[in-house]
């Protein structure tokens, strides 16, 4: 624990100018960023006596080994760069939402000739109109299928659109009416387009002028007695009132704004958000967190406000957006929204009316979404602490093991050898630490060989790391370059930055007695050991002849069950796709030089990889963007090579010939 007095800077040192600040651990870890209007008055603050401070910035000051701060010319520019620096680095101690899912979108693939319908989630891609989030899936199947009768819009994959395009003969909905079948060209991509543009403004709310023109059109077709025609819009109108009634009507005169409501207690928060659009709520979301700083409700919608429109742009971010506090100062924030959606947003506490209504409906839920989490995470937390203390006391170990880093080695009768490293961190799975390795000295079948060469790699990469910034003096002769896997420069933590307080080995005794023989050639002697075998679920460690058996009913057994089996999925799903990699290759990939574009333009010319090989190197060079010398090594590449073994598709079984591919 550090003395925040032996790193404070002297008050003449801070700028009294608008800025963003770091603080840093001693691995040069940030695990602090804020932004302030007067950095020095801000940084002050931190270091008065720390028993006057709230304790959870006091366990920050004091975890924390230096200060560094950036000036900037606005708080508009401090709110962006606190952002940027709170996703780059993600810090300990700032606030972070969790969301305990990922919240579907319907999505309208605009960037693509004929514009797909679909379900979506995750990252937003660039071309593609979303509309959401949903708080589930079937919600939005549902809301399709009933709008599908009026806007034929495609919704196949792309693999379905090509097979019917080949065999000339549309699926299934094509038939029943529910798509209009470009890929059979009964409606040109320009006619699709448009019919996609209707479905879009449809969803966004413009709904009054369509069902106008469709009653219009009904009465139009019942005057001149094409009673068929007219029947088939008054069905569709009835199609899309149904629609419209899934989604009720909240605000008047066609609103579109975004609630944000919280709901708080002195150790967490939950954040609701109801979004808005046509006056109708278009879609939910809902964040956790813990309040790991001394936050008030201002603040929280602050780094709320970051989190919900720090990547959006344009008519993403709402003309309006009601809060239950507002940031101070709140201009900043404004201009920060404003700039984000392009025109002016207005952000503000609803008083009185509807939409006040609507914000206390939107406080309810985020109250309850606060019960329903803290009822969960009481059994998790409980559950968790007592598998850490009965793995720490059956393994003997001063204190629970909070990371635990486990390995396991995957091959295919000696080929592809490959190995995994999972990381949890206070018992939950942290993905992003997940690491994977090549096995390099040998080749062949040698589990134990194969476990020394990776625990020896993964913490021979972590002592240079640590004798990069002076923490660790490792011998000369033990030097080896830093590897890509280093932490970089400016602190950001990347791959085997930080040590566990125990290995777990997929393997008996041999395989434990081969990791800890890589780490005491290393001279990490604050590390432990363990193997978890898998007969008995027997749990090894060196020097001892016999097992730790843990009751089948431990918790410690069932959360080193899960570490064993999370780095066995891994590895084996690293295996199979170095395996699959293979078996799809072909004589093209064996041309030194010849990129994936122009492989592609190659079999695109000549329709195949046989009729290529057939080809002359003067009608190689027809191939946009091949010279002659790239056709002559293609030529002489694929004359050299025999005709390959016929690929198999495993999810059909049916032998890929060379024209397919």
């Amino acid at each position: 624990m550090a003395d925040p007095s032996s790193y404070r800077p002297s008050p003449g040192q801070i700028p009294e100018s608008p800025g963003v600040y770091r603080f840093r651990d001693e691995h040069r870890r940030v695990i602090y960023v804020g932004k302030a209007k007067s950095l020095r008055q801000r940084l002050s603050s931190y270091f008065q006596d720390v028993a006057n401070l709230h304790p959870r910035t006091a366990t920050m000051v004091t975890t924390a080994a230096s200060v560094e701060w950036t000036v900037v010319g606005t708080e508009v520019e401090a709110l962006q760069l606190e952002y940027t620096w709170i996703k780059e680095f993600d810090p300990r101690f700032n606030v972070k939402y969790r969301d305990d899912k990922s919240y579907p979108f319907l999505a309208v693939t605009m960037n693509e000739e004929f514009p797909r319908v679909q379900v979506m989630r995750g990252a937003k891609k660039k071309g593609v109109r979303y509309f959401g989030p949903y708080g589930h899936a079937w919600a939005i199947r549902e809301t399709v299928d009933l709008l599908l009768r009026v806007f034929p819009v495609r919704t196949c994959s792309a693999g379905v659109f090509k097979r019917s395009a080949q065999i000339g003969r549309p699926c299934l909905l094509g038939y029943i009416g529910k798509c209009a079948a470009p890929c059979v060209g009964r409606i040109s991509a320009e006619d699709h387009r448009d019919l996609a543009e209707d479905f879009c403004d449809f969803v966004a709310g413009r709904t009054g002028t369509y069902l106008r023109r469709l009653e219009q059109q009904m009465h139009e077709a019942a005057e001149e007695m094409e009673y068929e025609r007219a029947g088939r819009l008054r069905d569709d109108i009835g199609a899309l009132r149904r629609a419209m009634e899934k989604q009720a009507v909240v605000l008047t005169d066609a609103t579109d704004a975004d609630l944000v409501a919280l709901a708080e207690d002195e150790l967490e928060a939950a954040v609701q958000i109801f979004h808005v659009r046509g006056g109708r709520v278009r879609g939910q979301r809902g964040w956790v967190t813990d309040k790991v700083e001394a936050l008030s409700s201002a603040d929280l919608v602050e780094h709320a406000l970051q989190q919900l429109y720090g990547e959006e742009h344009g008519e993403a971010v709402p003309r309006e957006v009601l809060v239950p506090a507002l940031p101070e100062p709140v201009e900043p924030v404004a201009e920060w929204l404003t700039g984000r959606r392009g025109a002016r947003v207005s952000l503000r506490v609803p008083q009185r009316g509807d939409k006040r209504a609507l914000m206390e409906t939107v406080e309810r839920n985020a109250q309850q979404s606060l019960a329903l989490h803290k009822t969960k995470r009481a059994s998790d937390l409980t559950t968790r602490s007592r598998a850490l203390e009965e793995i720490a006391e059956a393994l003997d170990l001063p204190s629970a093991p909070l990371r635990i880093e486990c390995f396991d080695v995957s091959h295919l009768q000696g080929d592809d050898v490959v190995a995994s490293m999972v990381v949890f961190e206070d018992g939950l799975a942290r993905k992003s630490e997940y690491r994977r390795f090549q096995i390099k000295s040998f080749a062949g079948q040698d589990d134990v060989r194969a476990m020394h060469e990776v625990v020896g790699r993964r913490f021979r990469r972590y002592l240079a790391e640590r004798r990069e910034t002076g923490e660790w003096a490792v011998p000369e002769e033990d030097d080896e370059p830093l590897e890509t896997g280093s932490r970089t420069a400016d602190g950001r933590p990347k791959r085997f930055a930080y040590p566990p307080q125990l290995v777990v080995v997929d393997g008996g005794q041999p395989q434990v007695a081969a990791a800890r023989r890589a780490l005491d050639e290393l001279g990490v002697d604050d590390v432990a050991v363990c193997g978890l075998a898998k007969r008995l679920e027997e749990v090894w460690v060196p020097g001892d002849d016999d097992p730790v058996v843990l009751p089948r009913s431990s918790e410690g057994l069932y959360l080193l069950q899960r570490v064993r089996d999370e780095a066995h999925r891994f590895a084996i799903r690293y295996q199979r796709g170095k395996r699959s990699k293979a078996l799809k290759e072909g004589p093209l990939d064996a041309v030194p030089g010849l990129g994936e574009a122009r492989k592609q333009a190659l079999v695109k010319h000549f329709g195949s990889v046989r009729r290529l090989r057939a080809a002359t190197v003067e009608q190689i060079c027809e191939v946009p963007g091949i010279g002659r010398k790239t056709a002559e090594t293609v030529a002489a590449a694929l004359a050299g090579s025999s005709r390959p073994v016929p690929a198999v598709n495993t999810a059909t079984g049916e032998i890929i010939d060379d024209d397919e591919r």
